[in-house]
């Protein structure tokens, strides 16, 4: 991404987010944005990308379930029962479709990673997985330690993402909350990504 428009968006963004959102949410953004980053240094990921997507990722939490209801129903995908009973689910849907039409973001990585980061999805790209995964890890998340985040930066992005979806379940159940059906897809779409990764260092390994 060009530096310059890079650095134009940034603040766009940041001066949006700022004005809407409440002060820890928006304090919550900039974390966010900054392990994304982190993360993508890691994975080979185009950094600036990460820190856009954490950045607006919650850019539209605060509106109220109208306004959501409109914005998500733009992207063309079908609003699932979960999210019609609980409007705020789609918060990620409507800050991507807010990210394309104000702030002229095209880029199809950062709209799938605002999109899904809150419910996850199959088939994601990268950085979607980036942005879901720092959104829960983020140092300002109670759990989240030095020793907590080092112990997921040992694993592989499919690997570290799976922990993280699976401790968000795990959360969800524990509140006496349904799991989206979603989420259980996004599950078996890391689990065939780990065992696909796992064929190919074994493939490797028979070659060498």
């Amino acid at each position: 991404m060009n530096k310059d428009v890079y650095r134009t968006l940034v603040e766009q963004i940041d001066k949006y987010a700022s004005s809407v959102e409440k002060k820890e949410r928006y304090e919550h953004s900039v974390r966010v944005a900054e392990t994304a980053r982190e993360l993508c240094d890691m994975f080979g990921v185009d950094p600036d990308k990460g820190y856009i997507a954490g950045l607006a990722h919650d850019m539209c939490k605060d509106l109220d379930d109208k306004e959501l209801l409109e914005l998500a129903s733009h992207d063309q995908q079908p609003i699932s029962e979960v999210e019609r009973k609980k409007p705020s689910l789609l918060h990620g849907r409507a800050a991507a479709m807010k990210l394309y039409r104000d702030f002229g973001v095209s880029d199809t990585d950062i709209i799938q990673a605002v999109s899904r980061h809150t419910l996850g999805g199959a088939s994601l790209c990268p950085l979607a997985k980036i942005i879901y995964a720092a959104d829960k890890i983020e140092p300002g998340r109670p759990q989240s330690t030095k020793e907590y985040r080092e112990n997921l930066f040992s694993k592989s992005l499919n690997a570290l993402t799976l922990a993280v979806l699976q401790e968000n379940m795990a959360y969800v159940k524990g509140r006496g909350k349904v799991v989206a059906d979603v989420s259980y897809r996004f599950e078996d779409s890391l689990k065939r990504d780990i065992a696909y990764d796992a064929q190919i260092a074994a493939n490797l390994d028979g070659v060498i």
